[in-house]
């Protein structure tokens, strides 16, 4: 059920990698607050389509986010469709297990090319549409990974640390009229759960795992917050990275 109260209501949400998964939870969550969200996907277009449909027959963008014209594409198509941006949350990200005296160039782009490139293209055209209505609210989804290292994930580890401190360089550089904050999911189970993540999820001091609307009740505390919080991170994971 939509929040009428919500400061939220009415403002104009991208949520990229919104199909599935934590997407989709963070999606719904800015639906029920009242945000016209906008749905980005990739290659997941029943399962987009599916979530929008949840979210109010909300609007759905594809793009490749490994292109940097598709990125200027797909904001250009909001600017025109929406008028406007208040809000972009990049969540869409890729996830591989690879020892690191094996992997190899394309390894480590097909992580980084979605997980910190993309994500600073995103930031740079949403703040530019952003700017043309007065500002707005950015937040990026990092990880655990980009806390605590993982010894098979250091692709992805070094990919989520770039997110954060790219989080961190851009709060400078845009304010005060456009904050960027950054949320840290800690385990986050799916069905597709591994032993690795049931040994951290028993690791972890709450004693379980995390739920989508957890992260995205993180989310929304940043896109509703004051110019005052910016460049900030907050950690969903149940105390994990404190140990």
């Amino acid at each position: 059920m939509e929040n009428p109260t919500s400061s939220l209501r009415d403002k104009v949400v991208l949520v990229t990698g919104a199909a599935k998964r934590i997407g989709r939870g963070i999606a719904l969550r800015l639906a029920r607050e009242g945000a016209r969200v906008a749905i980005h996907y990739g290659n997941s277009e029943a399962e987009a389509r599916a979530t929008a449909a949840e979210c109010g027959n909300a609007p759905v963008f594809r793009a490749n986010l490994e292109s940097v014209a598709e990125i200027e594409r797909m904001f250009a198509e909001i600017g025109r469709t929406l008028g406007r941006l208040d809000g972009l949350v990049n969540n869409a990200a890729r996830f591989t297990r690879r020892d690191p005296l094996e992997m190899t160039e394309s390894d480590w782009d097909f992580i980084h090319d979605v997980n910190l490139k993309a994500v600073f293209f995103c930031c740079q055209n949403g703040a530019r549409l952003m700017r043309k209505t007065g500002g707005g609210r950015i937040v990026n989804i990092s990880s655990l990974g980009g806390i605590r290292p993982w010894a098979d994930h250091a692709h992805y580890c070094a990919s989520k640390a770039g997110v954060i401190m790219l989080t961190r360089a851009l709060a400078k550089a845009w304010a005060p009229d456009i904050t960027v904050n950054s949320v840290a999911p800690g385990v986050i189970p799916f069905a597709d759960i591994d032993p690795e993540g049931i040994g951290m999820i028993k690791a972890t001091p709450a004693g379980r795992g995390g739920t989508p609307d957890e992260v995205a009740g993180a989310v929304v505390y940043f896109l509703a917050a004051s110019s005052f919080i910016t460049g900030q991170i907050l950690a969903v994971d149940g105390g994990l990275s404190q140990r």
